[in-house]
């Protein structure tokens, strides 16, 4: 019978083992996740490689107050004559309303699942999936302030912007690590947000959805606007597995024998689907939008996704919702 390890990386193990000559990761979930808290840099390293990669790609671009020039449009009967752009209008039969962009930030929240469950890494993943969670988290903060908008951890009720935002929200997550160790929630807090506000949570989402469900409507109550980054372990979508295995956790306190993995995995990827099909329901009820992300793909390819969504109108959203849970 071949016996398979469920492999959960701790907090400590997050960015691969430690350069020669580090001091081995302290014993216990709190030592732990202090111990993520010190690698951090390495993650923020790869997430300014994210960001980098989609410069550019997250603009206002966007009808409103402002003094820039945008675009024109057609004007519709009914508005003030006084927004008749005379000069672009006298070089054909229409007439044209000058828009400027709207230069007001936008600000947008973040959460990022770091639980136990987030620990869990395959051989065929470049990283956990809390690594990559804070790697795609990060890059999009850090691509968020530089096109001007204001970040922030949702629940730590202050937000920042600039080309420092990125490394000021990794000191957040490094002192929330510290000092509240690996009891980390595996659901996004219950707190206000002021309308209009973006909110982009990152996690594996494996909770039952209806829980999910019920936080995402206090959000989208309060006029929020969401995107669920779905991060998944591609031996947790595919089961690539047959024959007899043992699946274990590595402390070896839960364990599951099965005699046909081959059978067994079919219901297995069933199961999985139903599961991503309700959250998908669910984003789109309340018009958030849903990205899953495999961890053997590069983060880039998530934070291009996302940011797109985020800079979309809303009518433009709800089509593309048509297409909801699409991988990235």
């Amino acid at each position: 019978m071949a016996r398979v390890r469920a492999q959960t990386v701790s907090v400590a193990g997050l960015l691969g083992p430690g350069r020669q000559g580090e001091a081995p990761a302290a014993p216990g979930p709190v030592g732990q996740a202090r111990d993520l808290a010190e690698r951090l840099p390495r993650i923020v390293l790869e997430a300014r490689r994210v960001a980098a990669s989609v410069a550019g790609v997250h603009g206002r671009r966007r009808a409103g107050v402002g003094e820039n020039f945008w675009q024109f449009r057609p004007y519709v009967p009914g508005e003030s004559a006084a927004r008749i752009d005379w000069r672009r209008s006298g070089r054909d039969e229409r007439l044209h309303v000058r828009q400027r962009e709207w230069e007001a930030a936008q600000t947008v929240w973040l959460w990022v699942n770091l639980s136990s469950s987030m620990g869990f890494r395959s051989s065929l993943a470049m990283d956990s999936k809390a690594g990559r969670a804070l790697t795609l988290g990060l890059g999009l903060a850090g691509a968020l302030a530089e096109a001007g908008e204001r970040v922030g951890l949702l629940g730590a009720g202050q937000t920042c912007g600039g080309p420092t935002a990125l490394e000021r929200l990794a000191g957040a997550c490094a002192l929330q690590l510290r000092e509240t160790g690996a009891d980390q929630p595996d659901l996004p807090p219950e707190v206000p947000v002021a309308r209009a506000a973006a909110i982009v949570l990152v996690s594996d989402f494996l909770n039952p959805p209806q829980t999910l469900a019920a936080r995402i409507r206090a959000l989208a109550h309060q006029g929020a606007r969401g995107h669920l980054a779905l991060i998944a372990d591609p031996v947790e979508e595919s089961f690539p597995f047959s024959g007899q295995i043992m699946l274990e956790t590595t402390d070896g306190v839960a364990r599951l024998r099965i005699g046909d993995a081959s059978g067994w995995g079919d219901g297995y990827r069933a199961a999985l689907a139903r599961h991503r099909a309700e959250l998908a329901e669910i984003a789109a009820r309340w018009g958030w939008s849903l990205t899953v992300h495999r961890t053997d793909r590069p983060a880039s390819e998530a934070a291009l996704r996302l940011l797109t969504l985020m800079g979309a109108p809303v009518t433009s959203l709800a089509g593309d919702l048509r297409a909801r849970g699409s991988g990235a």
